[in-house]
């Protein structure tokens, strides 16, 4: 037992949170002074508020609140920006008149092709045109087509003469769906890339049948016998399984085959110059 007249030395203790040593609060011998509880009280709550957190490791990146803010702000944005597509597309619809589907009334199949007003350049243009193009309310005979820009969905036009297609004949529960992943597969580039060297896509087209849709993949160079193998193929592939059409339900023709094709004028005079040579 300590002596009532010994002098206590007072114990150097330094708080957690400020490094204020505990004794710079006492004299020897006497209790706390009030000046002092303030100081105190504060480093021990920092104390237990802090024990058992692990320091923040050197160099790490201690994002605030703001940041977070700023940095999902600027992600919204680019997922807003256009997400351009390699090529630019049209959309043409073929309302056909008078008896022959096929023709308009002075013999001119273009006359019946109309070419809607928008231009598809990003995938959002995409969307925003199949979204708002009802498959289902086209009528019977009715076609639409999507085809890159520069070409047009008549068999006749320069850039298709030489070329074919391949259709699947496709039940109309079903069309709308097989219809969007057709187009996607040309917007996306994937039918352009089985296409042998020197072939290009030409577009894809939708025709309204009594109980089908026929949907038709154009190509330009119908010689090119791995374009054709490769189109079937690619088609088939990215199709679902309940979606693959049977065999009895697809063939390819050339454009030049059909029975309404007519070639034209400056090409059959270059065929007779060339004949009479």
């Amino acid at each position: 037992m300590t002596p009532a007249n010994t002098t206590v030395p007072a114990r150097s203790v330094t708080t957690p949170a400020f490094g204020v040593p505990l004794n710079k609060c006492f004299i020897e011998g006497q209790r706390l002074h009030k000046s002092s509880y303030p100081v105190l009280q504060m480093a021990l709550r920092q104390s237990l508020l802090t024990r058992g957190i692990a320091p923040a490791p050197e160099g790490s990146d201690l994002t605030s609140p703001a940041d977070e803010r700023n940095d999902a702000k600027n992600n919204m944005l680019k997922a807003m920006r256009p997400l351009p597509t390699q090529h630019y597309w049209n959309v043409y619809f073929d309302r056909p008149q008078g008896k022959d589907p096929k023709k308009a009334p002075d013999g001119n199949y273009e006359a019946t092709l109309e070419q809607l007003a928008h231009q598809i350049e990003s995938v959002q243009d995409f969307w925003r045109y199949n979204n708002n193009t009802p498959v289902d309310q086209i009528k019977m005979r009715e076609s639409i087509y999507l085809f890159k820009q520069g070409f047009q969905p008549i068999w006749e036009d320069r850039r298709n003469i030489n070329g074919g297609s391949w259709t699947f004949r496709v039940p109309k529960a079903l069309g709308p769906d097989f219809w969007t992943r057709i187009q996607l597969m040309a917007i996306g580039e994937k039918l352009q890339g089985c296409l042998d060297t020197g072939d290009q896509l030409c577009g894809v087209g939708l025709s309204v049948r009594f109980n089908s849709h026929l949907i038709s993949v154009w190509h330009r160079e119908s010689s090119k016998q791995k374009s054709v193998d490769s189109i079937l193929a690619t088609v088939l592939e990215e199709l679902p399984d309940e979606m693959k059409p049977r065999p009895d339900n697809y063939f390819y023709k050339k454009h030049s085959d059909h029975a309404g094709f007519k070639a034209p004028v400056d090409t059959e005079t270059t065929e007779e110059s060339a004949d009479k040579k």
